[in-house]
């Protein structure tokens, strides 16, 4: 039976497209976003994390552990022993909950009977499902046959992706969803490489694939001080949005470091750990320069 990885499903969504949402995170992204808020989501294997504040200290995770006794120390194990090999019993053992997998293995059907669980709060507020993640163009079997499911019960489908991956794949994904959350991030290539790692010139081309195949597209721009926040880069941006016919909303996002404790439980280096997020009046002379080019534009989540 097809499976997948997700790491999250989150109900009561209200930022993933219209109405009351559930959004369903895959997990694994080619990105490496110096902003992400969801850290956890980049790694396309399983991750052990432990919530510190949690923990009671009480040696559970050590004795459950297969290498408990090769390990340095005592009491609890730290976070990430270099004998794991993410078997899940400390995770088990803990009687706190302090210790968690990140990412788990699940089937279609398995996905689907947590999401119409919510099937109510959708019908009453024009709401439904999203996939995002992660990227989750990465598994794209999985997650078309998860759009198939979801339009097979008359659900309203989203997909969310940074539109980084094969073209192909995009446009299944696409013509299975009602509406595509389409990620920009930055005009310039060398901006745009400097903080996710990646080229933008393949997201470029495939959004004007899918502005063809396509006609409900909401383009999301993180707005990241001292990356992409000034007027002749956000210009360069509104520019080329204006161009592309299937465009309904561009949502202007404010950088923000509510995920700076998800970076630090992962063991990794916030990049912007310093960067302040921009001000509600910078936030409204950016959302006038796509106005101004006649696109429907949202600050804010």
């Amino acid at each position: 039976m097809l499976t997948g990885l997700v790491f999250n499903l989150q109900r009561y969504s209200i930022h993933d497209g219209p109405g009351i949402r559930t959004t369903v995170f895959l997990k694994g992204c080619p990105l490496c976003c110096a902003w992400c808020h969801n850290p956890e989501g980049i790694s396309p294997r399983p991750e052990l994390v432990v919530v510190e504040s949690r923990c009671a200290g009480c040696g559970e995770c050590r004795r459950a552990c297969p290498f408990g006794d090769s390990v340095s120390g005592a009491g609890a194990l730290p976070a990430h022993p270099e004998q794991c090999q993410l078997c899940g019993a400390c995770v088990e053992a803990c009687p706190t909950g302090a210790r968690q997998m990140i990412g788990r293995t699940m089937t279609v059907p398995e996905v689907l009977r947590e999401i119409l669980k919510d099937r109510i709060f959708f019908e009453t507020s024009g709401g439904g499902i999203t996939f995002s993640g992660g990227e989750p163009l990465l598994q794209p079997h999985f997650l078309c046959a998860l759009l198939e499911a979801g339009r097979a019960h008359g659900l309203h489908t989203v997909l969310d992706t940074t539109g980084f991956g094969c073209t192909e794949h995009l446009l299944a994904a696409a013509a299975l969803s009602d509406l595509v959350l389409y990620d920009l991030k930055a005009f310039d290539e060398t901006r745009h490489r400097a903080l996710t790692g990646v080229s933008n010139r393949g997201i470029r081309e495939n959004l004007q694939a899918l502005d063809r195949a396509h006609r409900n597209v909401w383009i999301r721009l993180p707005v990241v001080p001292g990356f992409n926040d000034d007027l002749e880069e956000l210009k360069r941006i509104a520019d080329f949005v204006a161009g592309l016919r299937s465009v309904t909303l561009v949502n202007l996002l404010p950088f923000h470091r509510t995920a700076l404790h998800k970076w630090k439980r992962l063991g990794l280096a916030h990049a912007l750990e310093g960067v302040p997020a921009p001000s509600a009046e910078f936030m409204e002379r950016a959302a006038e320069t796509f106005t101004r080019m006649g696109l429907k534009t949202k600050a804010g989540g």
